[in-house]
C-alpha cells in the first residue's frame, strides 16, 4: 500500500473496519430520512393536496415575481462587490498610508459585523423605503470585503519579477496595476470569486428581515396564508423554494466553471504565418556547390576542357 503523508496507509483490518463503519453510517442516515418521512406522512405534510397548491396561477406568478426579484438583489450586489473589492483591494495595496489604512479599517470593520446587522442598519438609517436597494447595498458591502482580500491575494500571488520588469519598461503603477497584476489576479482567483457570488446569491434570503419579497419571504406568506386539510404547507413550500434556491446555485457554478476552461483552455493548433516560398530553381540554372565544382576558380570540365584544350586521362 501507498503510504500518505498525513496518516499512515490502513493495514487490512482498519480497511475491513472503516468499510464496515461507512455500512453502518449509511444505514443510519438511510433510517434517519425514513423515519422523518414516515412522521412526515402521519402528519399529513406529504398529502397529494399540500402540493396541489403549486398547480395554482397566483402561487406560481408570486413565485416568478420572487425568483425575478431575488435575481434584481443579486445582480446589483454582485456587480457592486465587485467594484467594491477592486477599489479596496488596490487601497490596501496602496503606497499611500492614510488610503492603506483607510481600506484596512473598513474591510475589518465590515468583515466582523454580522450581515444580517449591517442589512437592518442601511435599510432603518438610510433607505427606508427602498428595500431592494437597501439589500443590495448590504451585500455589496459585506461580499466587496471579501473580495477585496481575494484579489489581494491573487495580486500578492503574482510573481514579483513581472511587475519589476513592467516598471522596467517605464509603465506606472496604474498601468502595471491595471494591465499586468489585476488581470492575472483575477484569473488565478476566478473560482474564489465566483463561489462568492454563489454565496451572494444565497445571501439575498436575508431580505426578509427587512421586507422584500425574494424567495424566502414569499415562501414565507404563501406557507402561512395558504391552509390545506387545517394545516400550512411549510414542507412542501421550504422543498419547493430550497429546489430553486439550488437550481441557481448550480446553474451560477455551472457557468463559473465554464467561463474558468474557456480562460484556461490551451490553444492549439494555432495557425503560423507562412514565409516566403521558395520558387523552384531549375536544375539547369541551379548554382552548383563548392563540392560539385562551381565555386570560383575551378577548373573547367567534360566538353568545355576538350574545347580549352585540356586533355582527359
Amino acid at each position: 500500500m501507498s503510504a500518505s503523508v498525513l496518516y499512515d496507509a490502513p493495514g487490512p483490518k482498519a480497511v475491513v473496519r472503516n468499510r464496515i463503519y461507512a455500512v453502518v453510517g449509511s444505514l443510519a442516515i438511510v433510517a434517519l430520512i425514513a423515519v422523518s418521512i414516515v412522521r412526515l406522512a402521519d402528519k399529513g405534510h406529504l398529502a397529494p393536496e399540500m402540493w396541489d397548491i403549486f398547480n395554482y396561477a397566483g402561487i406560481r406568478q408570486n413565485i416568478a415575481d420572487a425568483v425575478l426579484a431575488t435575481l434584481k438583489a443579486f445582480g446589483l450586489a454582485a456587480v457592486g462587490s465587485l467594484v467594491l473589492g477592486v477599489l479596496l483591494a488596490v487601497g490596501r495595496l496602496s503606497d499611500h498610508k492614510p488610503i492603506r489604512w483607510a481600506a484596512t479599517t473598513f474591510i475589518e470593520l465590515f468583515r466582523s459585523l454580522p450581515l444580517l446587522i449591517t442589512i437592518y442598519a442601511i435599510w432603518v438609517g438610510f433607505l427606508t423605503d427602498y428595500s431592494m436597494w437597501a439589500l443590495a447595498a448590504g451585500l455589496s458591502v459585506y461580499n466587496g470585503c471579501v473580495q477585496a482580500e481575494v484579489l489581494r491575494a491573487g495580486i500578492n500571488s503574482v510573481p514579483k519579477g513581472q511587475s519589476e520588469a513592467a516598471y522596467a519598461l517605464g509603465m506606472s503603477k496604474t498601468q502595471v496595476m491595471t494591465t499586468v497584476l489585476m488581470p492575472q489576479a483575477i484569473r488565478s482567483m476566478l473560482p474564489t470569486i465566483i463561489s462568492q457570488l454563489v454565496v451572494t446569491l444565497k445571501d439575498t434570503s436575508l431580505g426578509f428581515i427587512i421586507l422584500y419579497p425574494e424567495l424566502l419571504q414569499t415562501a414565507r406568506l404563501i406557507a402561512s396564508n395558504t391552509q390545506v386539510n387545517g394545516q400550512y404547507p411549510y414542507v412542501s413550500t421550504i422543498t419547493v423554494i430550497g429546489a430553486i434556491y439550488i437550481t441557481m446555485c448550480l446553474l451560477l457554478s455551472a457557468l463559473a466553471t465554464w467561463i474558468e476552461k474557456r480562460g484556461r483552455r490551451a490553444k492549439t493548433g494555432i495557425k503560423v504565418a507562412p514565409g516566403a516560398q521558395t520558387a523552384d530553381i531549375p536544375a539547369a540554372e541551379a548554382v552548383p556547390g563548392p563540392e560539385a565544382g562551381g565555386a570560383q576558380g575551378a577548373g573547367p570540365t567534360g566538353d568545355g576542357a576538350a574545347e580549352a584544350g585540356v586533355t582527359k586521362d
